[in-house]
Protein backbone atom coordinates (compact mmCIF):
# COMPACT_ATOMS: atom_id res chain seq x y z
CA UNK A 1 0.00 0.00 0.00
CA UNK A 2 0.97 4.11 -0.16
CA UNK A 3 0.85 3.55 3.05
CA UNK A 4 2.26 1.44 6.14
CA UNK A 5 4.83 0.65 6.93
CA UNK A 6 11.47 -14.28 1.10
CA UNK A 7 11.02 -16.62 2.20
CA UNK A 8 14.51 -18.04 3.51
CA UNK A 9 14.39 -21.69 4.39
CA UNK A 10 14.47 -23.69 7.28
CA UNK A 11 18.17 -24.79 7.70
CA UNK A 12 19.02 -20.96 6.94
CA UNK A 13 16.83 -19.81 9.99
CA UNK A 14 17.96 -22.61 12.43
CA UNK A 15 21.70 -21.72 11.24
CA UNK A 16 20.93 -17.38 12.35
CA UNK A 17 19.77 -19.03 15.31
CA UNK A 18 16.62 -16.46 14.71
CA UNK A 19 14.08 -19.27 13.74
CA UNK A 20 11.44 -19.84 16.11
CA UNK A 21 11.83 -23.05 18.20
CA UNK A 22 8.49 -25.72 17.70
CA UNK A 23 7.51 -24.44 21.25
CA UNK A 24 7.16 -20.98 19.40
CA UNK A 25 5.59 -21.91 16.58
CA UNK A 26 3.18 -23.91 18.23
CA UNK A 27 2.29 -21.29 20.65
CA UNK A 28 2.61 -18.45 18.46
CA UNK A 29 1.15 -19.45 15.04
CA UNK A 30 -1.22 -22.34 14.98
CA UNK A 31 -1.58 -24.50 11.48
CA UNK A 32 -5.57 -23.50 11.92
CA UNK A 33 -5.14 -19.88 13.32
CA UNK A 34 -6.07 -19.47 17.52
CA UNK A 35 -6.66 -22.33 18.96
CA UNK A 36 -8.95 -23.08 22.07
CA UNK A 37 -5.96 -23.77 24.47
CA UNK A 38 -4.78 -20.24 23.04
CA UNK A 39 -8.64 -18.77 23.10
CA UNK A 40 -9.35 -19.25 26.71
CA UNK A 41 -6.01 -18.13 27.95
CA UNK A 42 -6.72 -14.98 25.67
CA UNK A 43 -10.19 -14.92 27.01
CA UNK A 44 -9.99 -12.63 29.99
CA UNK A 45 -8.29 -9.74 27.82
CA UNK A 46 -10.86 -9.63 24.99
CA UNK A 47 -13.49 -9.36 27.83
CA UNK A 48 -11.87 -6.92 29.80
CA UNK A 49 -11.16 -4.89 26.67
CA UNK A 50 -14.61 -5.22 25.39
CA UNK A 51 -15.25 -3.72 29.33
CA UNK A 52 -13.13 -1.00 28.49
CA UNK A 53 -15.49 -0.33 25.40
CA UNK A 54 -18.25 -0.78 26.91
CA UNK A 55 -19.40 -3.97 24.80
CA UNK A 56 -20.43 -7.00 27.15
CA UNK A 57 -19.93 -10.51 26.66
CA UNK A 58 -23.83 -10.01 25.92
CA UNK A 59 -23.73 -7.00 23.82
CA UNK A 60 -26.31 -8.28 21.58
CA UNK A 61 -28.81 -8.54 24.08
CA UNK A 62 -29.53 -5.15 24.48
CA UNK A 63 -31.05 -5.71 20.86
CA UNK A 64 -33.16 -8.34 22.61
CA UNK A 65 -36.24 -5.47 23.70
CA UNK A 66 -39.38 -5.80 22.72
CA UNK A 67 -40.22 -4.28 19.33
CA UNK A 68 -44.22 -3.05 18.87
CA UNK A 69 -45.91 -4.70 15.89
CA UNK A 70 -48.42 -2.54 13.72
CA UNK A 71 -51.22 -4.37 15.76
CA UNK A 72 -49.60 -2.65 18.52
CA UNK A 73 -49.62 0.24 16.96
CA UNK A 74 -53.20 0.43 16.00
CA UNK A 75 -54.28 -0.20 19.35
CA UNK A 76 -52.35 2.70 20.84
CA UNK A 77 -53.92 4.81 18.61
CA UNK A 78 -56.89 4.73 19.93
CA UNK A 79 -56.08 5.64 23.59
CA UNK A 80 -54.53 8.56 24.18
CA UNK A 81 -53.04 7.46 27.33
CA UNK A 82 -51.58 3.93 25.40
CA UNK A 83 -50.58 6.19 22.63
CA UNK A 84 -48.24 8.60 24.70
CA UNK A 85 -46.78 5.07 25.79
CA UNK A 86 -46.09 3.66 22.97
CA UNK A 87 -44.77 7.24 21.41
CA UNK A 88 -42.03 7.28 24.60
CA UNK A 89 -41.24 3.79 24.14
CA UNK A 90 -40.40 4.10 20.44
CA UNK A 91 -38.48 7.11 21.11
CA UNK A 92 -36.53 5.38 23.60
CA UNK A 93 -35.77 2.02 21.35
CA UNK A 94 -34.58 4.30 18.50
CA UNK A 95 -32.27 6.23 20.48
CA UNK A 96 -31.29 3.15 22.23
CA UNK A 97 -30.51 1.26 18.69
CA UNK A 98 -28.76 4.80 17.09
CA UNK A 99 -26.45 5.22 20.13
CA UNK A 100 -25.29 1.47 20.91
CA UNK A 101 -24.66 1.81 16.15
CA UNK A 102 -22.23 4.80 17.42
CA UNK A 103 -20.86 3.61 20.61
CA UNK A 104 -19.82 0.26 18.88
CA UNK A 105 -18.62 1.62 15.81
CA UNK A 106 -16.42 4.15 17.91
CA UNK A 107 -15.25 0.95 20.43
CA UNK A 108 -14.27 -0.90 16.96
CA UNK A 109 -11.99 1.77 15.96
CA UNK A 110 -10.38 2.29 19.00
CA UNK A 111 -10.12 -1.59 19.27
CA UNK A 112 -8.85 -1.75 15.49
CA UNK A 113 -5.95 1.29 16.12
CA UNK A 114 -4.50 -0.66 19.08
CA UNK A 115 -4.56 -4.08 16.71
CA UNK A 116 -2.64 -2.45 14.35
CA UNK A 117 -0.35 -0.25 16.57
CA UNK A 118 0.54 -3.68 17.98
CA UNK A 119 0.65 -5.58 14.68
CA UNK A 120 3.06 -2.64 13.53
CA UNK A 121 5.43 -3.01 16.46
CA UNK A 122 5.54 -6.67 16.44
CA UNK A 123 6.21 -6.68 12.44
CA UNK A 124 9.22 -3.78 13.72
CA UNK A 125 10.62 -5.85 16.06
CA UNK A 126 10.82 -8.73 14.01
CA UNK A 127 12.76 -6.98 11.48
CA UNK A 128 15.12 -5.64 13.68
CA UNK A 129 15.80 -8.82 15.49
CA UNK A 130 16.82 -10.25 11.82
CA UNK A 131 18.65 -6.90 11.63
CA UNK A 132 20.75 -7.64 14.15
CA UNK A 133 21.25 -11.28 13.56
CA UNK A 134 22.23 -10.99 9.97
CA UNK A 135 25.06 -8.37 11.42
CA UNK A 136 25.85 -10.88 14.18
CA UNK A 137 26.32 -13.40 11.24
CA UNK A 138 28.37 -10.82 9.09
CA UNK A 139 31.03 -9.81 11.65
CA UNK A 140 30.83 -13.71 12.74
CA UNK A 141 32.32 -14.58 8.97
CA UNK A 142 34.55 -11.80 9.24
CA UNK A 143 36.69 -13.19 11.98
CA UNK A 144 36.64 -16.63 10.78
CA UNK A 145 37.85 -15.34 7.76
CA UNK A 146 40.54 -12.49 9.53
CA UNK A 147 41.55 -15.46 11.66
CA UNK A 148 42.26 -17.78 8.76
CA UNK A 149 44.30 -15.18 6.72
CA UNK A 150 46.61 -14.79 10.58
CA UNK A 151 47.40 -17.68 10.48
CA UNK A 152 48.04 -18.17 7.16
CA UNK A 153 50.60 -15.46 7.63
CA UNK A 154 51.89 -16.78 10.86
CA UNK A 155 52.64 -19.95 8.05
CA UNK A 156 54.45 -18.51 5.44
CA UNK A 157 56.62 -16.66 8.09
CA UNK A 158 57.70 -19.80 9.78
CA UNK A 159 58.54 -21.13 6.34
CA UNK A 160 60.60 -18.71 5.33
CA UNK A 161 62.94 -18.49 8.03
CA UNK A 162 61.13 -17.04 11.65
CA UNK A 163 63.73 -17.08 14.05
CA UNK A 164 66.41 -18.77 12.07
CA UNK A 165 67.20 -16.03 10.07
CA UNK A 166 69.04 -14.23 12.94
CA UNK A 167 71.42 -17.00 13.61
CA UNK A 168 71.85 -17.12 9.80
CA UNK A 169 72.94 -13.43 9.96
CA UNK A 170 74.91 -13.87 13.54
CA UNK A 171 77.22 -16.67 11.20
CA UNK A 172 77.08 -14.97 7.97
CA UNK A 173 80.80 -14.53 6.03
CA UNK A 174 79.88 -11.28 3.99
CA UNK A 175 78.38 -8.02 4.15
CA UNK A 176 76.32 -8.41 1.54
CA UNK A 177 74.69 -11.64 2.93
CA UNK A 178 74.47 -9.95 6.03
CA UNK A 179 72.64 -7.24 4.00
CA UNK A 180 69.96 -9.00 2.13
CA UNK A 181 69.19 -10.82 6.04
CA UNK A 182 68.77 -8.01 7.41
CA UNK A 183 66.37 -7.21 4.94
CA UNK A 184 64.76 -9.78 4.84
CA UNK A 185 64.36 -9.76 8.83
CA UNK A 186 62.76 -6.08 8.46
CA UNK A 187 60.30 -7.50 5.94
CA UNK A 188 59.46 -10.01 8.53
CA UNK A 189 59.16 -7.46 10.99
CA UNK A 190 56.87 -5.68 8.92
CA UNK A 191 54.89 -9.20 8.43
CA UNK A 192 54.90 -9.35 12.09
CA UNK A 193 53.23 -6.36 12.57
CA UNK A 194 50.46 -7.02 9.83
CA UNK A 195 49.43 -9.74 10.88
CA UNK A 196 49.02 -8.78 14.58
CA UNK A 197 46.42 -6.40 13.26
CA UNK A 198 45.00 -9.24 11.80
CA UNK A 199 44.80 -10.91 14.61
CA UNK A 200 43.35 -8.05 16.34
CA UNK A 201 40.85 -7.43 13.69
CA UNK A 202 39.56 -11.04 14.45
CA UNK A 203 39.24 -10.64 17.77
CA UNK A 204 37.25 -7.11 17.56
CA UNK A 205 34.70 -8.91 14.97
CA UNK A 206 34.53 -11.89 17.03
CA UNK A 207 33.89 -9.71 20.03
CA UNK A 208 31.26 -7.56 17.97
CA UNK A 209 29.29 -10.63 16.43
CA UNK A 210 28.99 -11.68 20.40
CA UNK A 211 27.97 -8.40 21.16
CA UNK A 212 25.37 -8.25 18.36
CA UNK A 213 24.51 -12.04 19.03
CA UNK A 214 23.34 -10.85 22.60
CA UNK A 215 21.18 -8.13 21.33
CA UNK A 216 19.58 -10.31 18.41
CA UNK A 217 18.33 -12.80 21.33
CA UNK A 218 16.80 -10.03 23.34
CA UNK A 219 15.43 -8.28 20.11
CA UNK A 220 13.50 -12.05 19.65
CA UNK A 221 12.28 -12.38 22.76
CA UNK A 222 10.96 -8.87 22.48
CA UNK A 223 9.45 -9.91 18.97
CA UNK A 224 7.90 -12.35 20.63
CA UNK A 225 6.23 -10.71 23.65
CA UNK A 226 4.85 -8.28 20.85
CA UNK A 227 3.69 -10.76 18.86
CA UNK A 228 1.40 -12.20 21.65
CA UNK A 229 -0.20 -8.82 22.53
CA UNK A 230 -1.25 -8.28 18.68
CA UNK A 231 -2.46 -11.53 18.15
CA UNK A 232 -4.70 -10.50 21.98
CA UNK A 233 -5.25 -7.17 20.38
CA UNK A 234 -6.39 -9.02 16.83
CA UNK A 235 -9.12 -11.09 18.77
CA UNK A 236 -10.23 -7.91 20.71
CA UNK A 237 -10.60 -5.91 17.43
CA UNK A 238 -12.62 -9.17 16.09
CA UNK A 239 -14.95 -9.00 19.34
CA UNK A 240 -15.65 -5.39 18.68
CA UNK A 241 -15.97 -5.54 15.15
CA UNK A 242 -18.68 -8.09 15.29
CA UNK A 243 -20.48 -5.88 18.26
CA UNK A 244 -20.39 -3.09 16.13
CA UNK A 245 -22.04 -5.24 13.01
CA UNK A 246 -24.76 -6.66 15.19
CA UNK A 247 -25.49 -3.20 16.14
CA UNK A 248 -25.87 -1.89 12.83
CA UNK A 249 -27.45 -4.75 11.17
CA UNK A 250 -30.24 -4.61 14.88
CA UNK A 251 -30.78 -1.31 13.94
CA UNK A 252 -30.86 -1.20 10.22
CA UNK A 253 -33.03 -4.04 10.68
CA UNK A 254 -35.98 -2.09 12.70
CA UNK A 255 -34.70 1.54 12.73
CA UNK A 256 -37.42 2.41 9.35
CA UNK A 257 -40.20 0.81 11.41
CA UNK A 258 -39.37 2.04 14.36
CA UNK A 259 -39.40 5.90 12.54
CA UNK A 260 -42.91 5.12 10.65
CA UNK A 261 -45.12 3.97 13.74
CA UNK A 262 -43.76 6.79 15.42
CA UNK A 263 -44.96 8.58 12.67
CA UNK A 264 -48.26 7.26 12.27
CA UNK A 265 -48.59 7.77 15.94
CA UNK A 266 -47.81 11.09 15.93
CA UNK A 267 -49.95 11.47 13.01
CA UNK A 268 -47.07 13.51 11.35
CA UNK A 269 -47.36 11.72 8.03
CA UNK A 270 -50.24 10.83 5.81
CA UNK A 271 -48.92 7.57 4.45
CA UNK A 272 -51.31 4.75 5.79
CA UNK A 273 -49.96 1.78 7.91
CA UNK A 274 -51.35 -0.04 4.94
CA UNK A 275 -48.79 2.08 2.59
CA UNK A 276 -45.81 1.80 4.56
CA UNK A 277 -46.26 -2.52 4.18
CA UNK A 278 -46.77 -2.09 0.66
CA UNK A 279 -43.58 0.26 0.61
CA UNK A 280 -41.85 -2.36 2.77
CA UNK A 281 -42.85 -5.36 0.56
CA UNK A 282 -41.10 -3.27 -2.34
CA UNK A 283 -37.98 -2.38 -0.90
CA UNK A 284 -37.46 -6.19 0.17
CA UNK A 285 -38.14 -7.55 -3.06
CA UNK A 286 -35.72 -4.85 -4.66
CA UNK A 287 -33.43 -5.97 -2.21
CA UNK A 288 -33.49 -9.45 -3.27
CA UNK A 289 -33.48 -8.90 -6.54
CA UNK A 290 -30.27 -6.50 -5.97
CA UNK A 291 -29.09 -9.40 -3.54
CA UNK A 292 -29.11 -11.94 -6.55
CA UNK A 293 -27.69 -9.99 -9.24
CA UNK A 294 -24.84 -9.79 -6.81
CA UNK A 295 -24.42 -13.66 -6.40
CA UNK A 296 -24.56 -14.33 -10.00
CA UNK A 297 -21.91 -11.27 -10.79
CA UNK A 298 -19.90 -13.01 -8.32
CA UNK A 299 -19.87 -16.55 -9.68
CA UNK A 300 -18.99 -14.72 -13.22
CA UNK A 301 -15.88 -13.59 -11.79
CA UNK A 302 -14.70 -16.38 -10.39
CA UNK A 303 -14.79 -18.22 -13.19
CA UNK A 304 -12.42 -15.42 -15.16
CA UNK A 305 -8.55 -14.38 -15.13
CA UNK A 306 -5.53 -16.18 -15.11
CA UNK A 307 -3.94 -17.35 -12.05
CA UNK A 308 -0.06 -16.56 -13.44
CA UNK A 309 -0.23 -13.20 -15.01
CA UNK A 310 -1.39 -9.67 -14.45
CA UNK A 311 -5.30 -10.31 -13.32
CA UNK A 312 -6.26 -12.11 -10.32
CA UNK A 313 -8.41 -14.58 -9.09
CA UNK A 314 -9.23 -17.43 -11.47
CA UNK A 315 -8.34 -21.79 -11.29
CA UNK A 316 -5.61 -22.02 -9.14
CA UNK A 317 -2.07 -23.24 -10.68
CA UNK A 318 -0.38 -26.38 -9.84
CA UNK A 319 1.06 -24.65 -6.76
CA UNK A 320 -2.69 -23.72 -5.45
CA UNK A 321 -2.35 -20.25 -5.61
CA UNK A 322 -3.42 -17.53 -7.11
CA UNK A 323 -2.81 -13.88 -7.73
CA UNK A 324 -4.96 -11.98 -5.35
CA UNK A 325 -5.44 -8.99 -7.43
CA UNK A 326 -5.59 -7.39 -10.74
CA UNK A 327 -3.38 -4.12 -11.87
CA UNK A 328 -0.11 -3.81 -11.76
CA UNK A 329 2.27 -3.19 -8.59
CA UNK A 330 2.85 0.25 -7.55
CA UNK A 331 4.56 -0.05 -4.44
CA UNK A 332 6.61 -3.33 -3.78
CA UNK A 333 8.21 -4.75 -0.18
CA UNK A 334 11.06 -3.60 2.24
CA UNK A 335 12.31 0.35 2.77
CA UNK A 336 11.24 3.21 1.44
CA UNK A 337 10.87 7.09 1.61
CA UNK A 338 7.80 7.46 3.72
CA UNK A 339 4.81 8.16 1.10
CA UNK A 340 2.12 10.03 3.01
CA UNK A 341 1.74 12.07 6.75
CA UNK A 342 1.82 9.16 9.21
CA UNK A 343 2.79 6.45 7.04
CA UNK A 344 5.85 4.23 7.66
CA UNK A 345 9.12 4.08 6.51
CA UNK A 346 8.75 0.30 5.47
CA UNK A 347 6.41 -1.31 3.35
CA UNK A 348 6.11 -4.81 4.67
CA UNK A 349 3.38 -5.79 1.80
CA UNK A 350 3.31 -5.16 -1.89
CA UNK A 351 0.53 -2.73 -3.31
CA UNK A 352 -1.47 -4.60 -6.41
CA UNK A 353 -3.69 -0.84 -7.85
CA UNK A 354 -6.48 -2.08 -10.05
CA UNK A 355 -9.12 0.66 -9.40
CA UNK A 356 -12.06 1.15 -6.66
CA UNK A 357 -14.41 -1.69 -6.63
CA UNK A 358 -12.19 -4.52 -8.86
CA UNK A 359 -12.45 -7.68 -6.99
CA UNK A 360 -9.64 -8.89 -4.26
CA UNK A 361 -9.10 -12.89 -3.96
CA UNK A 362 -8.47 -15.27 -1.50
CA UNK A 363 -4.68 -15.98 -2.68
CA UNK A 364 -4.95 -19.66 -1.48
CA UNK A 365 -7.36 -21.60 0.06
CA UNK A 366 -7.40 -21.34 3.50
CA UNK A 367 -9.73 -19.67 6.84
CA UNK A 368 -10.52 -16.35 7.81
CA UNK A 369 -9.00 -15.56 11.39
CA UNK A 370 -9.49 -11.50 11.02
CA UNK A 371 -12.34 -9.44 8.93
CA UNK A 372 -12.81 -5.70 10.42
CA UNK A 373 -10.69 -2.88 10.93
CA UNK A 374 -7.00 -2.85 11.04
CA UNK A 375 -6.61 0.95 11.83
CA UNK A 376 -9.53 2.59 11.12
CA UNK A 377 -10.89 3.81 7.83
CA UNK A 378 -8.76 7.08 7.75
CA UNK A 379 -5.53 5.61 9.25
CA UNK A 380 -3.30 2.28 8.89
CA UNK A 381 -4.43 -0.75 6.72
CA UNK A 382 -8.07 0.63 6.93
CA UNK A 383 -10.77 -2.78 6.08
CA UNK A 384 -8.51 -5.78 6.69
CA UNK A 385 -9.00 -9.47 6.23
CA UNK A 386 -6.19 -12.13 7.21
CA UNK A 387 -6.36 -15.65 6.27
CA UNK A 388 -4.64 -18.64 7.96
CA UNK A 389 -3.73 -21.05 4.97
CA UNK A 390 -1.96 -23.87 7.77
CA UNK A 391 1.84 -24.81 7.58
CA UNK A 392 2.39 -21.36 9.52
CA UNK A 393 1.64 -19.15 5.91
CA UNK A 394 -0.74 -16.50 6.40
CA UNK A 395 -2.07 -13.85 3.76
CA UNK A 396 -3.22 -10.65 4.73
CA UNK A 397 -5.08 -8.39 2.73
CA UNK A 398 -5.88 -4.09 3.61
CA UNK A 399 -7.63 -0.77 1.88
CA UNK A 400 -10.80 -3.09 1.63
CA UNK A 401 -13.78 -0.34 0.46
CA UNK A 402 -16.55 0.50 2.93
CA UNK A 403 -19.02 -2.70 2.85
CA UNK A 404 -16.66 -4.27 0.49
CA UNK A 405 -16.40 -7.69 2.69
CA UNK A 406 -17.57 -10.38 1.45
CA UNK A 407 -16.43 -12.98 3.38
CA UNK A 408 -16.86 -13.04 7.67
CA UNK A 409 -14.48 -14.36 10.50
CA UNK A 410 -14.01 -18.10 10.68
CA UNK A 411 -15.14 -18.32 6.48
CA UNK A 412 -13.38 -21.05 4.68
CA UNK A 413 -12.46 -19.95 1.28
CA UNK A 414 -11.02 -21.44 -1.36
CA UNK A 415 -8.10 -20.41 -3.63
CA UNK A 416 -9.40 -17.83 -6.05
CA UNK A 417 -12.63 -16.75 -4.06
CA UNK A 418 -13.75 -13.02 -4.23
CA UNK A 419 -13.05 -11.89 -0.20
CA UNK A 420 -13.53 -8.33 -0.86
CA UNK A 421 -13.67 -5.36 -3.00
CA UNK A 422 -10.52 -2.94 -3.28
CA UNK A 423 -10.86 0.66 -1.67
CA UNK A 424 -8.92 3.60 -0.13
CA UNK A 425 -10.00 3.07 4.11
CA UNK A 426 -7.08 3.67 5.65
CA UNK A 427 -3.84 5.33 5.33
CA UNK A 428 -4.17 5.68 1.54
CA UNK A 429 -3.45 8.19 -1.72
CA UNK A 430 -5.63 5.73 -3.96
CA UNK A 431 -7.59 2.40 -4.43
CA UNK A 432 -5.40 -0.28 -4.55
CA UNK A 433 -5.13 -3.61 -2.80
CA UNK A 434 -2.09 -3.91 -0.01
CA UNK A 435 -0.94 -7.45 0.49
CA UNK A 436 1.17 -9.09 2.97
CA UNK A 437 2.07 -12.77 3.16
CA UNK A 438 3.06 -14.15 6.93
CA UNK A 439 5.49 -17.08 7.67
CA UNK A 440 4.93 -17.83 11.49
CA UNK A 441 3.00 -14.65 11.83
CA UNK A 442 6.06 -12.25 10.59
CA UNK A 443 5.64 -10.75 7.21
CA UNK A 444 7.75 -11.76 4.54
CA UNK A 445 8.71 -10.66 0.87
CA UNK A 446 4.91 -11.46 -0.77
CA UNK A 447 6.86 -10.69 -4.54
CA UNK A 448 9.49 -13.82 -3.95
CA UNK A 449 7.15 -15.91 -1.74
CA UNK A 450 4.64 -16.02 -4.73
CA UNK A 451 7.34 -15.78 -7.61
CA UNK A 452 8.49 -19.37 -5.75
CA UNK A 453 4.49 -20.40 -5.90
CA UNK A 454 4.64 -19.81 -9.80
CA UNK A 455 2.96 -16.02 -9.45
CA UNK A 456 4.05 -12.94 -10.45
CA UNK A 457 2.67 -9.88 -8.35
Amino acid sequence: MNDERYPADASADADCGCAPTPDERRSLWAPHGVTRRNALSIGALSVAALGVFGIGVGASAAYAASYPSWDDVQAAKANEAAKAGEVTRIQGLIQSLTAKVAETKAAAEKAGTEFFVAQQKYFDAAQQADDLQSQADAQSKLADETSTKAGQVATQLYRNGGEDSSLELFFSGSAANADGLLSRLGTMDKLLEYNQSVYDKAVASRNSAQALSDKARVARDERDRLQKIAEQKMIAAQQAADAAEAALAESQANLTTLQAQLAALQDTTAQTVAGYQEGERIRKAEEERRRREEAARLAAQGGGGGGGGGGGGGAPNSSGWVRPHGGHRSSGYGPRPSPCSGCSSYHYGVDLANGCGAPIYAAHSGRVVYAGLNGTLHSGYGNYIKIDHGGGIGTGYGHIRPGGFAVRNGQSVRAGQVIAYAGTTGSSNGCHLHFEVYRNGRTINPIQFMAAQGISV
